[in-house]
């Protein structure tokens, strides 16, 4: 399908920009020791477990699309912002090696997991050693806005660490509410996002008050992403996720919908909270039930509802910016194409 008055279609901006960053991606991860190499390049989809060249789908680059596009659409030339969404697409990967470590996951973008092929521990390093070479790609960028991109990074990696704590909490404890899956959500989530949107307008030389706004829009954006993840790690299916089919409840995760669900006052709530209380592992059976009575307790609906309404959030503050050109047509239609996500 052709473009339409400039603005390219999803598919034509995701292969922009992961042709525009994989070059320096590659670069920035061949600088790594040697096993970190190795074990992040399998995991990005380079190679295989013997490092022999592959199409592994090391997914879409969002991230970076985003930050290339928040510099776009302040008037600058994408590329500028080249090194930020290197940087983005690091931290996004480290915080994926370790999630799978965290969460037991032994499948990742259609193949196993870095961690079941390679180890625990080298897994976990090859994790470290991308989120150094985040920050090194944005301190060695010579940008002037370099110092100040590197605290926005670190603050973003904190939070990123906050989130990951309050999911690993919450699969101990039966009294997570709303709240704080919401937050959890937020750091998680939001925070890698607005600042993917961020550091792009930053390195565009944009003004605070835009970059402030482009920020916000990403983590309402990244708010309404997790819920629509969170659906698709109840709901989704296999061939799309790349993940075994009711993951998330397996792992008796306290995911948005669940939470919802467990708070809703229903008898499927109530339900759903005995069964998450079981000592035994779930059955498959147990977890196909588990995610009938999360939709029946209305949690499929609210979650749907909650993340259109975060993505009308993000729009209002995508057009607080004031931001021109076709670049804002393109983050528009990136934000409906990841917040609609079959499932």
């Amino acid at each position: 399908m052709a473009a339409v008055s400039g603005v390219r279609t999803c598919d034509e901006v995701l292969c922009w920009g992961r042709e525009v960053v994989d070059p320096a991606l590659r670069a920035q991860v061949d600088q790594l020791p040697a096993t970190a190499r190795r074990i992040a390049g399998y995991h990005l989809g380079w190679w295989d477990v013997d490092g022999e060249p592959t199409d592994g789908g090391g997914g879409k680059a969002f991230r970076p699309a985003l930050c290339l596009l928040a510099a776009a659409a302040t008037g600058a030339d994408a590329v500028v912002a080249l090194p930020a969404a290197v940087a983005i697409e690091l931290v996004h990967n480290f915080s994926l090696l370790h999630d799978d470590v965290m969460d037991g996951d032994v499948r990742r973008r259609h193949r196993p997991t870095a961690w079941t092929v390679f180890g625990l521990g080298p897994a976990i390093l090859a994790g470290d050693a991308l989120l150094t070479a985040a920050f090194d790609a944005l301190a060695g960028s010579g940008h002037r806005h370099a110092d100040v991109s590197v605290r926005r990074l670190s603050a973003t990696v904190l939070a990123l660490v906050d989130g990951q704590s309050l999911d690993l909490e919450f699969e101990a404890r039966d009294d997570v509410v709303m709240a704080e899956a919401m937050r959890m959500a937020n750091a998680k989530t939001g925070a890698l996002l607005g600042c993917a949107c961020a550091l792009g307008a930053l390195f565009a030389g944009a003004p605070r008050p835009q970059v402030d706004q482009v920020r916000l829009f990403g983590e309402r954006l990244g708010f309404a992403f997790q819920l629509v993840d969170d659906m698709l790690g109840i709901w989704g299916d296999p061939v799309i996720t790349g993940k075994a089919v009711h993951s998330d409840l397996a792992s008796r995760k306290k995911s948005l919908p669940v939470v919802a669900a467990l708070g809703s006052d229903t008898s499927a709530g109530t339900e759903l909270a005995q069964l998450y209380k079981q000592t035994q592992p779930l059955s498959a059976a147990d977890v196909a039930y588990a995610a009938h009575l999360v939709q029946r307790a209305g949690a499929r609906a609210w979650s749907e509802n909650e993340a259109a309404d975060q993505l009308t959030q993000a729009f209002e503050h995508l057009h607080a910016a004031e931001l021109s050109g076709p670049a804002v047509g393109e983050l528009t239609a990136l934000a409906h194409l990841v917040t609609s996500r079959e499932h």
